[in-house]
């Protein structure tokens, strides 16, 4: 049987002690296999986004395992972790978290730079990433020259540039109007239907959701619900396509 990509076994997280004391995870059993697009979703205080922050190695739990590729991640020290993110995980935020003076190459560079790579292999494999969420020809463009569903973009081929295994995106839609929150759920569709990375959104949007071929509810720091979309959306609605021609 097939070792799932992830695993989290009676995962806890814990804030603050005695009167002050929050448990805003409480004991995550779940298993991600490699390929599949799963949203985490929950209200407000749910332990979503906790759960990420303990996914994408931003955090470690209170208690409980996480292995990655059977890897226990809990045991490892913040530097390993720290390498472990530039190794298989990509970062999607709603803020788009791009340097505004720096442009597209560059932002897109970034984790490259981080990695070490020399300065023609991250020129290559920034201009690649650009031209495959479509935006070649947009390089030398800096973020305040690009629409927010162009700076998504950006982040998005930054956040692929590396090749990751993985890519957590957090609320990626949040900031964007309907046609454009569309469009960025059909690349992300793309990214996991044509290279097979596993992509992990949370979100509180149902429609956005619904790109995803699998869903997970938190609730008061637990996993409320976890269920297949038996018919993912694909594309976006006939109606939203038409509004580029109006």
């Amino acid at each position: 049987m097939t070792v799932p990509l992830i695993q989290l076994r009676g995962v806890t997280k814990r804030y603050g002690s005695g009167a002050s004391e929050l448990m805003a995870l409480k004991g995550i059993d779940l298993d991600i296999t490699a390929g599949e697009f799963v949203a985490i979703m929950g209200p407000s205080g749910s332990g979503k986004s906790t759960a990420m922050n303990i996914l994408g190695c931003l955090d470690t739990p209170t208690g409980g395992q996480y292995l990655f590729k059977g890897a226990h991640v809990e045991s490892l020290s913040r530097d390993q972790r720290a390498r472990l993110r530039r190794r298989y995980l990509g970062f999607v935020f709603q803020g788009f978290n791009l340097l505004a003076r720096t442009s597209a190459q560059e932002n897109v560079e970034l984790p490259l730079l981080y990695r070490g790579d020399s300065a023609s292999v991250r020129r290559v494999a920034a201009a690649k990433a650009l031209q495959s969420v479509g935006l070649g020809g947009w390089e030398r463009h800096t973020p305040g020259e690009l629409s927010g569903g162009q700076q998504q973009r950006v982040a998005i081929a930054r956040a692929i540039v590396t090749e990751p295994a993985v890519v957590l995106a957090d609320e990626p839609t949040g900031n964007l109007d309907t046609l454009r929150s569309h469009e960025i759920m059909g690349l992300l569709v793309a990214l996991n239907r044509d290279h097979g990375i596993t992509v992990l959104m949370v979100t509180h949007e149902p429609d956005m959701a619904a790109y995803a071929r699998r869903m997970v509810h938190f609730l008061d720091g637990r996993l409320a619900k976890d269920e297949i979309n038996t018919h993912p959306v694909t594309a976006a609605p006939a109606e939203l396509s038409s509004m580029e021609t109006t």
